[in-house]
């Protein structure tokens, strides 16, 4: 075949089947498609920072990849693919893991964590690590969704300053957005993949607890962490999520995944599945939505029942008027924290929560912008995890998100999965349950209203499907039908953003 002369113009909205077939054939290779895509970085990301971190070795790695598919062929469906990594997630190589802090900046992982091993075993090229919001928004109660010390405030590239970028892993969402990787990881406890993913229009996956090892990840709580793919298509997340699967002995709950995980989800790319299948819709979560967004869940609704869903509406769940309360995080974090940080090397001057607080406040001007109260109020927990009002909320969460929650739904109405709205209450139920969760590009809100936070909802809105554990297969057979019946994904529009 004829080798692809402009590269930049080619891989625009490119999915990762297409650019492993281009690499296969000739047409191009790992390390063109690496030099575009951080020529992309270098026009685009001044603006958006996106990218926290650029690895100087990433063009090195890509040769090596391709002297290797020439010489034994390739390894996998992730052979030579550009990834982001969240600033959260350990590599050991030349980049650092920081979750956006200056007190870590300097922190080089002694091993990869399980996912950057799995990754690295595939072929993936990490092209850097993505921007976040500083300890993945549980550092301030006022703190902006995007923003760092190292890096600043990510931007939305669909309106950069004007668009909520969504948090925690904004910069995976917002770069993938933008064409500047071909997907990334992202973290999540609680929105933080489907949030992002949804404000940005692409793809997030956040799995079931368990399903992928948090190991080397530095954590907020061990009941609800999981990392997972954020992509520009269904397939794409799906190829990810395969490569990042598996047991390991350094994180417990993989254990609970032994039989369930698989290391390739793209048989459940079956648009066909949709004439089967139940979806639930939980009218108490949309009472409040602005008309725009209705619209948008409306439309959503019938372009499902278009193509062959049974439409159960609405559904009631037990937990709906619950009072939630965020006491597994706090008392989780110190914990969870603690062990991350007591091994690092003496070159790193913290090595528990309460350095981290006090290195803060002898570099206050830089580093406190928002102020610390989350990371104060955790730190006044005992770190022990024996507070009555620790086990209570554990008990809470666990009952009311799953027995008297997504899994009293699926059983008595007899359903598939749930349909909600980007990353409202729905993705916090699935959260406390440990339950996964995928979102896909659902529209554009025209005109919004100032939401909770203060963030305005004009913009991209996906819609997300929920499901109980373990049951990725199912609602990627469903994301992967709305995604091709509807195809509401568009780039957006980056050489205006220069301009601007």
């Amino acid at each position: 075949m004829e080798h692809i002369t402009k590269i930049e113009d080619w891989m625009i909205e490119v999915d990762i089947p297409r650019m492993q077939a281009a690499m296969e054939s000739g047409e191009t290779s790992s390390e063109e498609i690496v030099r575009a895509y951080l020529k992309r970085i270098d026009r685009y990301d001044g603006k958006l920072r996106s990218v926290i971190e650029i690895n100087p070795e990433a063009i090195e790695i890509a040769q090596a990849l391709d002297e290797e598919r020439r010489e034994k062929g390739r390894r996998g469906p992730l052979h030579g693919i550009p990834l982001l990594l969240k600033d959260n997630i350990d590599t050991h190589d030349a980049l650092h893991t920081s979750a956006g802090t200056l007190a870590l900046a300097g922190n080089v992982a002694a091993q990869d964590s399980f996912v950057a091993a799995q990754l690295r075993k595939a072929g993936a090229v990490f092209l850097g690590k993505a921007n976040m919001t500083e300890w993945a928004n549980f550092m301030a109660s006022e703190m902006w969704a995007g923003y760092t010390t190292r890096r600043g405030l990510c931007l939305n590239p669909y309106g950069p300053g004007e668009l909520f970028v969504g948090g925690s892993s904004s910069g995976s969402g917002a770069a993938v957005a933008a064409n500047l990787t071909a997907a990334a990881v992202g973290t999540e406890t609680s929105g933080s993949i489907i949030g992002p993913a949804s404000q940005n229009m692409v793809v997030g996956i956040k799995p079931t607890v368990g399903l992928v090892s948090r190991s080397g990840i530095i954590p907020i709580t061990h009941t609800q962490d999981t990392a997972g793919p954020m992509a520009r298509t269904v397939t794409d997340a799906a190829i990810l999520l395969g490569g990042m699967t598996g047991l390991d002995e350094r994180d417990e709950a993989t254990q609970s995944s032994k039989g369930h995980f698989l290391t390739d989800y793209t048989p459940f790319l079956d648009a066909s599945f949709l004439k089967q299948a139940r979806i639930g819709i939980p009218r108490f979560y949309f009472r409040d939505l602005d008309p725009d967004r209705l619209g948008i869940l409306e439309a959503a609704i019938e372009a499902l029942r278009s193509e062959g869903v049974t439409i159960v509406d609405p559904v009631e769940l037990p937990c709906q008027e619950t009072q939630w309360s965020w006491h597994v995080l706090l008392y989780e974090f110190k914990k969870g924290v603690n062990d991350y940080l007591a091994p690092l090397p003496d070159n790193i001057p913290v090595h528990s929560l309460s350095e981290v607080i006090g290195y803060n406040k002898e570099h206050a001007e830089q580093c406190l912008k928002y102020g610390q109260n989350v990371l104060e109020a955790s730190e006044a927990t005992s770190g022990t995890l024996t507070e009555p009002e620790y086990q209570a909320a554990l008990r809470l969460n666990e009952e009311m998100s799953r027995s008297k929650g997504i899994d009293y739904a699926l059983e008595t109405y007899n359903l598939d999965a749930l349909l909600f709205l980007g990353c409202d209450e729905g993705d916090d139920i699935a959260a406390r349950a440990g339950y996964p969760a995928i979102t896909v590009p659902g529209g554009w809100a025209q005109e919004g209203i100032i939401a909770p936070g203060g963030y305005i909802t004009k913009g991209p809105v996906g819609i997300t499907f929920i499901g109980t554990a373990c049951s990725e297969p199912t609602l990627i057979k469903i994301a992967y039908g709305y995604e091709q019946a509807t195809k509401h994904r568009v780039p957006p529009e980056m050489e205006k953003l220069v301009e601007a």
